[in-house]
């Protein structure tokens, strides 16, 4: 009676009764814990367990199975552990209802050390059990390889047999890993237990065999199963032709299944989004968004994030924003998801609004947010705000995983703190591919080239795995090294793991032999590609240019029109590079005005500085400043640089001033430009200026920057600096020195 007046809802006559009844026994107790626990009430349950023990009642084995499950509901760890010590006193542990209860409890709440030391000493299991503990080490990243032991374990006992579920759990785990072999012999054990075609199960074969990318597979299961397919069987297909790259196939079997009369869900349009990723594609999302809408499907957080996505993925930003502003409850994936849109498109500052209206909303961030946020913090060089959330990333203790350490690596290494870079990076306990590539690419941009070398070598002896884009950073670091020897054993690698398909590896191939002055080589390398691209002929078109090869860079420049490739803004930048540096002043103007009339595309300001250099070395002095001034936005510090170098060479002392001022305001820590107007003002006598600039200098606070060097000696790249003693053979150095 206590049981029905409490599965009713009626409270006040439970508790009526529930007072008249002897309370020196456990029973009433009991049912009044197990009525709160049934009804969601778990508060109220665990408090009557401890009125019951206030009361002087002592529990019995029929009490703890639901105070733990109330324990479950409000995820309250530290508490079922205080009362798992109260059941041990008791005796009570390995009691088949609470011993399970206990491992159930700690399975789901990732205490899997516990559930397993419990699960080992129970007496008795039945399959319930030991598919508790199968899907608590699924659940749990870390400890998923259990799986397939806690699997072969429970089919050597024998007395227990697996059924849909257990089958179900590592046909999952198969998948997650893409463990094929494994797969295949489940499929065969539930075959001969006549499970295969149970719903659960053959969902989850469908499902395997397209995350191991064996789609004839999927393919056939799915035939079999088709007459009594179900939502999640059509969704597990679609899902894994997107997966595999097989569109037309997802969109024909979304056909299909409208057609047999079977609603698509929002699982069905989440993984169909998923697949448009450009601007050609924006018509079928719209497509599908409008079917969305037509039909009434219910848009929860993972289609609401698909459409966001999908948005922004195709460019239309305003779309992705209204779909946001419509959204009533958002929570941390949908902020994350808006956040990474806004960085994709470069709106920094939109970004980190997003990030602090998530703060504001009392929403917590999440790793993935984190690590969204970074980006933008890069983009805008804001190293304090950057600091600021690597400060909330090692309270969260979330600095240890791969992503976020690889996003503040390149945040410092953006905003300019290479040392905080390579710190972070350092202190990583696991580093991913993507991480190596990010810092040691960061490191090449940021002028640590011989730096770069050793996080490649060291890459390779730590066992992670080398991809075009860590070859292409080496190589760009060999580049920058001038060590030929490094450049020749990585092409050597490329040709042995067949890295030399890739185009942009042999884009940075031939970059890298043009930098170390070997010409053959980096045209026996475009000669040798298969395939090539606009940046394969940019390559190459630099390298003859850079060493002064106009002939055979204007050459090159017609044999890509002729092959059909389209000069981009990189292809002219080279051209106006190579007239500047073999002194064709007129073709540089050419090639300059042609790309704006006859290519329509808009200069940008390295072409401009360019452009300006060009004129400059064959001291045209006034018409290089007249450039500067005809620009469609403000010269920066390296063209007026370029003008403060001209003028020291061509002695135009009044336009070095000029230059000077603007320098001055656009980069005043460059020691180099104080230096430079001082050679200016030298050269022409005027040695009281030179006295003024040295003092300015001075008060400013400007420190002259070493200069540095560097040597390649048995396979490695030595660097020095002025009175360098950071080398460990630098006594050795000074002592020959010394010597001679």
């Amino acid at each position: 009676v206590l049981g029905i007046y409490l599965m009713s809802n009626n409270y006040n006559d439970a508790k009526k009764l529930f007072f008249r009844m002897q309370l020196c026994y456990a029973a009433p107790w009991n049912w009044m814990i197990r009525g709160f626990t049934v009804m969601g009430h778990c508060d109220y349950a665990v408090l009557f367990y401890f009125k019951m023990l206030a009361f002087g009642t002592s529990p019995d084995k029929y009490t703890f199975p639901y105070v733990i499950k109330a324990c479950g509901g409000m995820k309250a760890v530290g508490l079922l552990k205080h009362i798992h010590s109260m059941i041990k006193k008791l005796c009570y542990e390995l009691d088949v209802y609470v011993g399970s209860a206990l491992v159930k409890f700690y399975s789901e709440n990732r205490c899997l050390e516990s559930a397993r030391e419990l699960f080992d000493r129970l007496p008795q299991k039945d399959t319930v059990l030991w598919n508790v503990m199968l899907d608590g080490y699924l659940k749990c990243e870390g400890l998923a390889n259990n799986v397939v032991g806690l699997f072969q374990e429970m089919r050597r006992v024998g007395e227990i047999q697996p059924n849909y579920v257990t089958y179900t759990c590592v046909l999952c785990f198969s998948g997650s890993k893409s463990a094929l072999c494994l797969g295949t012999q489940v499929h065969g054990l539930a075959l001969r237990c006549g499970l295969d075609m149970d719903s659960s199960v053959a969902n989850t074969l469908v499902s395997m065999y397209m995350k191991c990318r064996h789609v004839f597979c999927a393919q056939n299961m799915f035939d079999l199963i088709t007459t009594k397919a179900d939502i999640v069987t059509w969704n597990a297909m679609i899902a894994g032709y997107v997966q595999n790259g097989l569109m037309d196939d997802a969109l024909s079997l979304f056909r299909r299944m409208v057609s047999s009369n079977c609603k698509p869900d929002s699982t069905t349009f989440t993984s169909l989004l998923t697949s448009v990723t450009d601007f050609r594609c924006l018509i079928q999302g719209k497509e599908a968004h409008g079917f969305i809408v037509r039909h009434g499907l219910i848009l929860d957080v993972h289609l609401k994030n698909a459409l966001i996505d999908m948005y922004f993925k195709c460019k239309d930003v305003s779309v992705a924003c209204k779909v946001f502003d419509e959204i009533s409850a958002v929570d941390v994936v949908i902020f994350s998801t808006m956040i990474s849109g806004f960085v994709l498109h470069g709106m920094n500052d939109e970004a980190i609004e997003i990030f602090r209206r998530l703060l504001g909303s009392n929403v917590q961030p999440n790793a993935i947010t984190l690590a969204s946020v970074l980006p933008a913090c890069a983009g805008l060089a804001a190293l304090d705000l950057g600091m600021e959330l690597h400060g909330s990333v090692i309270r969260r203790g979330l600095e240890e995983r791969c992503y976020v350490g690889s996003a503040l690596t390149d945040m410092y290494a953006k905003c300019g703190r290479l040392d905080l870079c390579h710190r972070v990076f350092l202190r990583m306990p696991e580093r991913d591919s993507i991480c190596w590539n990010s810092v040691i690419t960061n490191l090449c941009q940021n002028g640590k080239p011989e730096i770069a070398m050793e996080l490649f070598f060291d890459m390779g002896i730590e066992g992670a795995r080398y991809d075009n884009v860590t070859i292409s950073a080496a190589l760009s670091a060999c580049g920058n090294l001038s060590t030929l020897h490094h450049g020749k054993e990585i092409h050597g690698f490329m040709l042995r793991g067949g890295y030399d398909f890739d185009v942009f590896s042999n884009s940075a191939l031939i970059d890298m032999y043009a930098k170390c002055g070997s010409l053959d080589s980096a045209q026996r390398v475009f000669g040798s590609m298969l395939y090539r691209n606009e940046v394969s002929w940019n390559s190459i078109i630099a390298a003859y240019g850079n060493h002064g090869r106009l002939e055979q860079c204007l050459s090159l420049f017609r044999d890509m029109e002729e092959q059909g490739y389209r000069p981009d803004h990189v292809t002219f930048l080279a051209i106006i590079s190579a007239c500047g540096h073999a002194g064709e002043v007129e073709q540089g103007k050419h090639f300059f005005d042609a790309m704006v009339r006859a290519y329509g595309i808009d200069p940008r300001m390295e072409h401009y500085a360019c452009l300006i250099d060009l004129l400059a070395r064959a001291s045209h002095l006034e018409e290089a400043f007249l450039v500067t001034k005809t620009m469609p936005f403000p010269p920066d510090a390296g063209i007026w640089g370029t003008i403060l170098g001209a003028s020291r060479i061509h002695g135009h002392a009044e336009l070095a001033e000029l230059a000077s001022r603007h320098l001055v305001d656009l980069d005043p820590q460059n020691s180099g430009y104080y230096v430079l107007l001082s050679n200016v003002h030298a050269d022409s006598g005027s040695w009281t200026r030179v006295d003024q600039i040295r003092d300015s200098m001075k008060r400013a606070g400007v420190r002259k920057v070493c200069g540095q060097s560097w040597i390649e000696a048995n396979k490695y790249a030595h660097v020095f600096s002025i009175a360098d003693k950071s080398h460990p053979q630098s006594s050795r150095v000074y002592g020959v020195l010394n010597h001679l």
